[in-house]
């Protein structure tokens, strides 16, 4: 049995910026023979549900309509870490693009939806103390596989 940390939205808890969730059901067949700890390090930092959309700048964290959300990111990227090195988690499987929680691609910071190669703060944070991540799209790199999943099908 593996602890795990896991963006609240892939469980289906309605945390995004838009205020939805997006349930991925190999996450939660997980939770069956694992222990799940759900996060949202952006509502951990402070931000609301829903918010404004957020991106990567440099090295700020800039909203759509311009303002500076560095420091509430950082909080919950912290938060998270926390709790994380408390439950001892084996790995993290994070919202895949987000400017918190993206891995291997986010979004460019021009909020037109171009992706570029990076990690999120979160992600980021985790890796640089020992904490695997992955992302909901990476299911064949999991180290933990759900009961029943035969691979990559495509």
């Amino acid at each position: 049995m593996a602890v795990i940390l896991v963006s609240n939205c892939l469980l289906g808890i309605e945390c995004r910026y838009k205020g939805d969730g997006c349930l991925c059901q190999a996450v939660l067949d997980l939770a069956k023979d694992n222990t799940i700890i759900g996060v949202c390090p952006e509502q951990m930092g402070g931000l609301s549900t829903p918010r404004d959309p957020s991106e990567i700048v440099g090295d700020r964290l800039i909203s759509i309509k311009g303002r500076d959300v560095t420091f509430e990111y950082n909080k919950g990227a912290a938060t998270a870490l926390k709790l994380a090195e408390l439950n001892k988690v084996d790995f993290a499987i994070l919202k895949a693009n987000s400017p918190s929680c993206g891995h291997g691609l986010i979004y460019d910071g021009s909020f037109t939806g171009k992706k570029i190669p990076g990690d999120g703060v979160t992600t980021k944070l985790l890796l640089e103390n020992g904490i695997p991540v992955y992302t909901e799209e990476q299911i064949d790199e999991w180290p933990v596989k759900p009961k029943g999943y035969k691979g990559n099908q495509a």
